[in-house]
């Protein structure tokens, strides 16, 4: 009978690819960086692969590593769920958990609130960025768990929520007619300004970025403030905006889809809760968000 692998092993193994880093992954399996090192070898040597590609100080994925990274990824989940499946308990601990300043305004204070409200004695210490910031703090460490917007990295996530993406302007404002037409949008690495570019160069419009910003409230004031229009996804709207469309001759954007990522050690327990929380809560969203604004 063949043994099972070790839990332990794989814990090391996704720890290092989530960081690109034998040093870092040691530090955050509590481990010294000789015992992930034999970890590692020792599964290669039972899986009779390479799964790690070394080049220099960075550390990235083979084609077997890639392949196990996913299956790894589910065990450790599995045995988490096994583990709180007999774990009566309460749950209690701190999560570092990061978001989008797009979804921050409007939900997040909503879903927080009820979250804190049913598990009282978890406290979660939240920072609010841009998508790309979030993944290379996910990287660093320095989160359990991210919602982002997919797109920006299609490797990892679990996409959980699609939303239309709409133009939008205020209500009454003089932008619209502007010649250019003047944007207001995230800076060169948002996926939703790569596509909105793409989209109004294919269908020849003139236009102008008039006003940049990775924080999302800045382009919501500059959009309100009738500087420029811009693009949000439906939970994004903001009361006062007006949504505007092929009326104007602007075109379809592809829509955001919204995605969840932890770090390898962030199954079961604490981070479950907070994870589903935030899956069913803005599941059940609904059109909310795209009514309160065209009212």
């Amino acid at each position: 009978m063949t043994a099972p692998l070790d839990l332990d092993q794989l814990q090391s193994f996704c720890a290092i690819a989530d960081c690109g880093s034998f040093t870092e992954a040691a530090r955050r399996v509590n481990k010294t960086q000789s015992a992930v090192s034999m970890q590692i070898k020792r599964l290669e040597e039972r899986l009779g692969h390479t799964l790690l590609a070394r080049d220099g100080r960075s550390v990235t994925l083979t084609h077997h590593g890639e392949v196990l990274y996913e299956r790894a990824r589910k065990m450790l989940r599995t045995n988490a769920e096994i583990l709180d499946h007999f774990n009566d308990g309460d749950l209690a601990g701190s999560i570092r958990f990061g978001v989008p300043d797009d979804y921050a305004v409007r939900l997040l204070p909503v879903i927080l609130s009820s979250f804190q409200r049913t598990h009282p004695r978890i406290a979660v210490d939240v920072s609010c960025m841009a998508s790309e910031e979030l993944l290379n703090g996910m990287k660093a460490g320095r989160y359990d768990l991210i919602v982002f917007t997919q797109g920006t990295d299609h490797n990892f996530g679990e996409l959980f929520r699609t939303e239309k993406m709409f133009w939008v302007a205020s209500h009454g404002g003089r932008a619209l007619a502007s010649e250019p037409l003047a944007i207001a949008c995230g800076p060169n690495c948002c996926i939703w300004r790569k596509d909105a570019m793409e989209q109004l160069d294919r269908n020849g419009l003139d236009y102008r970025v008039a006003y940049t910003s990775s924080n999302a409230t800045a382009i919501t004031s500059a959009v309100l403030s009738d500087l420029a229009i811009g693009f949000l996804p439906e939970s994004a709207l903001q009361p006062g905006m007006r949504v505007v469309g092929d009326e104007y001759g602007l075109p379809r954007l592809a829509d955001a889809q919204i995605a969840l990522m932890r770090a390898s050690h962030a199954y079961g327990g604490i981070y479950d809760a907070l994870a589903n929380h935030i899956v069913q809560s803005m599941g059940n969203l609904e059109h909310a968000a795209q009514v309160e604004a065209a009212e």
